[in-house]
């Protein structure tokens, strides 16, 4: 697999539909988070969303690695942080500068970060691709997708099958 930055927003679906595994046997190691998204999860913690606990395990773990900016990400990210929010903007700095994919499911986001060559995923090309490669079936994916969407994640698909 690619190496790959999340922003928020797609690790906590995984989160809170007990599946960060599937992120996990895909991208482990090679996985990524900045400083920023760190804190946005945190902040979902502290807010009382106890699941989105095990992002910051995956951190723990080693499988996902918290990476701050450099200075020229720094730059990148302080043009992108006029328009956008500061998670979505320092991954897409580092995707930018270190040539990893951006995982993100923001429309604003991902347009920014495909106007700069980035190369895009999301939740449901990361479910897709999880069907694909038999971390679970088309049954199971529904079940995950169906839960994100409980918890808030708005889905262009009713189904894995759509696809």
């Amino acid at each position: 697999m690619p190496e790959i930055i999340f922003d928020n927003c797609v690790l906590s679906n995984f989160a809170l539909s007990d599946s960060l595994y599937i992120p996990k046997k895909m991208y482990s190691n090679v996985a990524y988070i900045t400083d920023f998204v760190s804190a946005e999860n945190m902040r979902g913690i502290m807010q009382g969303h106890g699941k989105l606990a095990g992002i910051r395990q995956a951190v723990l773990d080693g499988w996902l690695k918290e990476v701050t900016l450099s200075d020229k990400e720094k730059t990148v990210f302080e043009s992108l942080s006029i328009s956008l929010g500061f998670g979505e903007s320092s991954s897409i700095a580092v995707a930018k500068l270190r040539g990893l994919v951006f995982a993100c499911d923001d429309r604003v986001a991902r347009r920014e970060a495909g106007l700069l060559g980035v190369k895009l995923t999301g939740t449901i090309g990361i479910l897709i691709k999880s069907v694909e490669i038999s971390i679970v079936n088309h049954k199971e994916a529904d079940k995950i997708l169906h839960k994100m969407v409980g918890y808030g994640f708005y889905s262009p698909i009713s189904s894995i099958k759509d696809i």
